[in-house]
């Protein structure tokens, strides 16, 4: 469960009905987050998706989830941003509930603002394996 003092503000720039509600994406954060953090979550459309993936990661496509890490202040500190129309065009195509896809996500971009990464195999599967423990008490399957 996430510190006392931690705060996440939630920005909704789009319009999908899809999203869940800001209690929802509240008690998934408290179950990812195991330190004090300063955390905005924003959904963003396709286009600020797309724009912020080739900004920051040179890489032009909208993507589901990234993570911006601010350092130098007190505590954690970071934005996660996850594009609606990528998450429910990956649950639809692998066949997942949008919401469990949602909230895997969510578990995702918090758990890389708390330095976990998926760029070596032992890495990943640490993360993965983190993943599946916070997504079980939370009541959803293997997103894998």
């Amino acid at each position: 469960m996430a510190a006392p003092g931690s705060a996440l503000a939630i920005q909704r720039a789009s319009r999908a009905r899809h999203i869940p509600t800001d209690r929802m994406l509240r008690a998934w954060a408290r179950a990812a987050l195991g330190r004090k953090a300063n955390v905005t979550l924003r959904y963003v459309a396709e286009a600020e998706g797309q724009r912020l993936n080739r900004e920051f990661r040179g890489k032009d496509y909208a993507t589901n989830v990234l993570t911006f890490v601010y350092e130098g202040g007190p505590g954690l500190s970071g934005d996660v941003v996850i594009c609606a129309p990528v998450v429910a065009r990956e649950a639809r195509e692998q066949g997942k509930e949008v919401a469990a896809h949602h909230a895997h996500l969510l578990v995702h971009g918090l758990l890389h603002l708390q330095g976990f990464d998926h760029e070596r195999n032992a890495e990943a599967e640490r993360m993965e394996a983190r993943e599946r423990a916070i997504l079980r008490r939370l009541g959803f399957g293997d997103p894998y």
